[in-house]
């Protein structure tokens, strides 16, 4: 395997999905495999990870009254805070950088769900990433149904609350988004042990580093 320290550019991977698919504890799984294996790597999430994203994570989280338009200004400003304090520094230092959602939880919840159309969605994403794109998104895939069921005595947020007619137009849109690039995406069956997911993806990363 090629050392990541003898890349150029570091490795940038996201995970994706509907809540209480298992994002967060693939993250925080294949981050602990990276420092394990002497990989410098970061975790991140969205919206947050700086202050302006926090600040704004924790605004939509009790705000009631945003409209679609806002919501989606706001979780815009917090990738834009996040591509240039974090995510783009961290990659000129070669490190992997370990994404919690980014610019297809917008496609997938603003568009798809909330009903914004993707030309106007593809702009904002385009000028709040600069174009930065990952070389590896996981979607961690798995019935609403099942997922609700995680989450129920856990509701933490305005997507969280919403009703599984929501969260069925986000699964579906997920799934449109991955198969329309399969080169990019990797679609994996949230609904099977951690373990046994994190083993997938480790596996995915190992091939990323050959390729880098």
């Amino acid at each position: 395997m090629k050392s990541l320290s003898a890349s150029k550019k570091g490795l940038f991977i996201v995970f994706e999905g509907v809540e209480g698919s298992g994002k967060s504890t693939q993250c925080r799984l294949l981050s602990e495999r990276l420092t394990l294996e002497g990989i410098s790597n970061i975790r991140l999430r969205e919206p947050g990870s700086t202050e302006t994203g926090e600040n704004i994570r924790a605004w939509l989280a009790g705000g009631s009254d945003i409209d679609r338009f806002s919501e989606l200004f706001l979780l815009s400003a917090a990738r834009s805070a996040l591509v240039k304090q974090k995510l783009k520094p961290s990659l000129v230092e070669k490190r992997v950088v370990v994404l919690d959602r980014y610019i297809y939880s917008t496609i997938a919840y603003q568009g798809f769900a909330r009903g914004i159309r993707r030309d106007i969605i593809d702009r904002i994403n385009g000028i709040a990433t600069e174009g930065l794109d990952p070389h590896k998104v996981f979607l961690l895939d798995i019935d609403p149904e099942i997922s609700f069921e995680r989450k129920k005595d856990n509701i933490s947020d305005r997507w969280e609350s919403e009703d599984i007619h929501f969260h069925r137009k986000v699964r579906n849109g997920y799934l449109s988004i991955a198969k329309g690039n399969p080169t990019l995406w990797e679609i994996l069956d949230a609904s099977s042990d951690e373990k046994s997911i994190h083993q997938l993806v480790w596996q995915s990363v190992l091939e990323l580093f050959d390729q880098i």
